[in-house]
């Protein structure tokens, strides 16, 4: 079958998000060895993972709720609590360990406060031009195509909710991921099989 060749724009450094920015800082703040016992989150994470010691979808919607995170904004549908985990779940088994537990919950803070930062009004909605500035504060440099096919297909009546900003954020960063692992050149392109191409976009 014929290879699926993307491109990703201009080869320039801020086609992929700056991980010392805005949403991505925290992403790899966690990838040492130390004792989970000893850290202040691992009795909330233990409460809800149950003895298989990681965490599916529903039980990180009730998490999430429970913890409040959301704040005055809508709770997470339990779609986006699924592309979350796809987003952190390395070992494919639909869960998450106490690692990616932590490093989702860094993301999640530091997404809600830059939606916070644009939300001035507090509607719990952002429109395209807001969401747009908070792409370009991630480090994405998307084309005005690009970010009005985003708001087609995460607004309603043009407003975007909490919930379907994050579920943005994740599949942004998720997609970014997959395509930066196979550019080693850093030209702004690659080419990979359909089956690969699938893979990636069914798994999000």
């Amino acid at each position: 079958m014929p290879g699926i060749q993307l491109r990703m724009g201009q080869p320039v450094p801020g086609a992929v998000p700056n991980m010392s920015q805005g949403a991505y800082s925290g992403y790899s703040a966690y990838s040492g060895t130390y004792s989970a016992a000893a850290d202040p989150m691992w009795t909330f994470f233990a409460a809800i993972a149950g003895q298989d010691g990681e965490v599916d979808a529903e039980e990180l919607q009730r998490c999430l709720t429970q913890s409040g995170i959301s704040g005055n904004y809508s709770p997470f549908s339990l779609e986006t609590c699924r592309i979350m985990i796809s987003m952190m779940d390395r070992d494919y088994t639909g869960k998450m360990g106490f690692n990616e537990f932590k490093e989702l919950w860094a993301a999640l803070n530091a997404w809600k406060q830059n939606f916070m930062m644009i939300d001035q009004d507090r509607s719990g909605t952002v429109d395209l031009h807001e969401l747009s500035q908070v792409i370009t504060a991630m480090g994405y440099r998307l084309s005005p195509q690009t970010l009005t096919a985003i708001v087609k297909r995460y607004s309603k009546n043009g407003r975007i909710f909490f919930d379907d900003y994050v579920a943005c954020c994740v599949k942004l960063r998720a997609l970014t991921d997959f395509f930066r692992r196979r550019d080693n050149m850093q030209q702004g392109y690659v080419n990979f099989v359909y089956d690969d191409f699938l893979q990636c976009a069914m798994a999000i």
